[in-house]
């Protein structure tokens, strides 16, 4: 793969997704199939999980020529996840990163629209206490799943 950017990248695919809805089944087939193509994929398994994405994730994410964004019916309960879109979508614009989306059992409207969890998701959001100071955050990750959802990605429930 060409690079889009001046450095080399570490990863030819990183990969977006909310681990207990897909991980043991979707994703391990998605990941074994780009290994057996010989595609390094990144995955977050061997990085700490917390409340804010780490800096070695951030670096992971611009070091890729390929984003994959998986959604499935609770990735927008994930502010990691989110955060992760965001810092995607920003690569994309940036760096030229390619980013494709699957939608893994969801309606792409769902992520368009803000409808079924993913809507339910946001009313939640909008309404807690403890995200008063983080409204901003918020419309980030609002702006970055409309922008995500106008591209041409994969509906699973058409795939064969």
């Amino acid at each position: 793969m060409a690079s889009t950017s001046s450095t080399p990248s570490k990863y030819d695919v990183f990969i977006s997704f909310r681990g207990k809805d897909i991980r043991e089944g979707f994703l391990s087939h998605l990941f074994d199939a780009l290994q057996r193509k010989q595609i390094n994929t990144f995955l977050d398994e061997n990085l700490r999980k917390g409340e804010e994405i780490s800096p070695t994730l951030l670096e992971t994410i611009e070091d890729s020529y390929v984003s994959i964004v998986v959604f499935s019916q609770n990735y927008a309960d994930s502010p990691w996840c989110l955060d992760e879109l965001v810092k995607i979508l920003e690569c994309k614009e940036t760096l030229g990163q390619v980013v494709l989306p699957i939608f893994y059992h969801v309606y792409p409207t769902d992520v368009q629209n803000l409808t079924g969890n993913f809507g339910e998701a946001f009313a939640f959001a909008k309404h807690r206490e403890e995200l008063k100071g983080y409204l901003d955050k918020v419309d980030k990750w609002l702006d970055a799943l409309t922008e995500i959802s106008n591209l041409s990605g994969w509906d699973s429930r058409n795939i064969k």
